[in-house]
């Protein structure tokens, strides 16, 4: 589709803009706040602030007068992160609208207008997911831990615009009599909709889609599990600690009012129901999966393998993007981690990596090349009614545990020397 470069030059402005709020959310959410930036209040010691310093990019390069105070180079990292922000935005733009990147190569570029609305409803979605994998990735490299206050709020999101625009999500083009027509990637994909999963009178998807919330609304709650001595006692425990936390009723509100607006949706029914349902099950997919692997990690290496904060988001990836993208970064993202672990295993001997950022870049890979992934995978996926990838799930997962077995032995014996 042909479009004005001012379109691109207002994207990149637009882009740098919304990497200054990245930055913003990675100082502030982070588990120890740093007073980096131009929208903190500046430190006594501070020299005083001027008002080009808070533009994006330009503004960092001011702001290197405080090096004495954040370090030297503090303000190299996000001056890039909205420079990469702002290419982000309109290379993004140019891939999804005007090259029509999403789509497969034999679908003609010519679209019909609404096929360009759902494009750029696929769009905004992306740019939303990337900020917030982007601010979480940030902090996790920092930190090696993901906020909640990044993931809660992005899952919900997810949600409410899979619910408002199902054609955000992932495009699933179908050959049909004349020509093709877009789809979006939806819970059945690439089976039909079948109709036991309509709304209203349905009862079994409405109890699928609950099902799935409160999963996502329990695994939230502030629990702890010390089995040491023995599970009962793990489970009292527990409870315990479940039934004193404030923020357990907090999550009990959020889940009822979840629960009426999910049946509320349920009992009307039609593509805001397809829509919010596979966001759902794509939430506990995604959640479940890194979930299961965070127990085999565990195991297999003794220690406990990745933080919590990775399993919730994933689950935010799921619910932006469907479970079976999901699969996809599951099995992208332990080749990225394994490759950068072993070069920082051999340089630095650190066994030590943040997963999260891997989760992102998989998902950002995912997105990018989704015409070619979805094209090889999906025949995979409706072998069997699609009863055959949960056996190479399980499989994976198996094999998964016997690698990172060896990767404990290989890095106990390195450490060793």
């Amino acid at each position: 589709m042909p479009f004005s470069p001012l379109y691109l030059i207002g994207l990149f402005v637009l882009g740098t803009c919304a990497g200054s709020l990245a930055n913003l959310g990675i100082y502030r959410l982070a588990w120890h706040p740093r007073r980096i930036g131009p929208w903190w209040r500046p430190d006594q010691k501070a020299p005083p602030r001027r008002w080009h310093d808070r533009l994006p990019i330009v503004g960092w390069l001011g702001l290197r007068r405080e090096a004495a105070l954040h370090g030297r180079g503090f303000w190299i990292r996000p001056m890039l992160l909205e420079l990469l922000c702002g290419i982000a935005f309109a290379a993004l733009y140019w891939w999804e609208i005007g090259r029509a990147g999403l789509l497969p190569p034999e679908v003609p570029r010519a679209l019909p207008a609404d096929w360009i609305a759902v494009l750029h409803c696929q769009y905004a979605a992306h740019l939303i997911l990337i900020a917030l994998m982007l601010v979480a990735s940030a902090i996790d490299v920092d930190e090696k831990i993901i906020p909640d206050a990044i993931t809660m709020p992005g899952t919900l999101l997810g949600l409410l615009v899979a619910c408002l625009l199902p054609s955000s999500l992932l495009p699933d083009v179908i050959p049909e009599r004349g020509g093709m027509a877009l789809d979006f990637l939806h819970l059945a994909s690439p089976h039909p909709w079948p109709p036991q999963l309509e709304g209203f009178p349905h009862a079994g998807s409405l109890a699928i889609g609950l099902g799935c919330w409160w999963l996502w609304c329990v695994a939230l709650l502030p629990r702890t599990w010390y089995a040491r001595h023995g599970w009962r006692r793990a489970l009292r425990l527990c409870v315990a600690r479940v039934v004193r936390q404030p923020a357990t009723y907090r999550i009990l509100v959020m889940g009822l009012v979840g629960t009426a607006g999910i049946a509320a949706v349920w009992r009307f029914g039609g593509l805001g129901w397809m829509g919010l349902l596979s966001a759902l099950v794509g939430m506990a997919v995604g959640g479940g999966l890194i979930w299961m692997v965070r127990i085999i990690g565990s195991a297999a290496l003794h220690k406990e393998a990745m933080g919590f904060g990775d399993v919730t988001l994933m689950a935010m990836i799921g619910a932006f993007l469907g479970w079976q993208t999901c699969l996809v970064v599951f099995f992208i993202a332990p080749l990225a981690g394994l490759v950068v672990g072993l070069l920082q295993l051999i340089l630095v001997r650190d066994n030590e990596i943040p997963y999260g950022p891997f989760l992102c870049l998989a998902a950002f890979v995912t997105i990018v090349f989704w015409a070619a992934i979805w094209e090889r995978i999906w025949p995979i996926m409706a072998l069997g009614d699609g009863w055959f990838v949960p056996l190479i799930v399980l499989a994976c997962l198996g094999l998964m545990g016997i690698m990172l077995g060896l990767w404990h032995q290989l890095a106990t014996r390195l450490f060793r020397r």
